[in-house]
């Protein structure tokens, strides 16, 4: 049977490398005789990595890879009191949209404008992808009408 200290213990060590890089540049951190890192050491260590992955966590539902379309959509709700019928973005604004929505699982309405422009729809927004301009072009919000 394995402890429960050594099996907290190692995995808190194992995501201390994961955490810190494990570059092979640094110096070891084990003292001279114990072959352990120095007890401040390590539990600096330890609460740098917490820090690290309360961030990460706490980013993974902000949906950053929207942020800059929300912002458009923002503005646009404010000023018309409406979500926008479309904007147009770059292959890389595009493809961050369609990733989100595999990524978290949300139903994918694909499509295509009358000139042939791939379409997705985003909070009653439809992104048309922009071929023909940079890949984190982000047009203006406009309306059908």
């Amino acid at each position: 049977m394995i402890p429960r200290r050594g099996v907290l213990g190692g995995a808190v060590l194992a995501a201390l490398g994961i955490a810190t890089g494990g570059d092979a540049a640094e110096p070891p951190l084990a003292t001279a005789t114990g072959g352990q890192p120095p007890p401040e050491r390590a539990a600096e260590l330890i609460a740098d990595a917490l820090v690290q992955l309360r961030k990460e966590l706490q980013t993974e539902r902000q949906f950053t890879e929207l942020e800059a379309i929300r912002e458009v959509q923002k503005q646009f709700l404010r000023a018309n009191a409406k979500f926008p019928d479309f904007i147009e973005v770059g292959t890389d604004l595009w493809f961050a949209v369609h990733d989100w929505h595999v990524r978290w699982q949300q139903p994918l309405t694909l499509g295509r404008d009358g000139l042939g422009r791939y379409t997705i729809l985003l909070n009653a927004t439809t992104v048309i992808m922009r071929t023909d301009s940079a890949g984190n072009y982000l047009g203006q919000a406009y309306d059908n009408k």
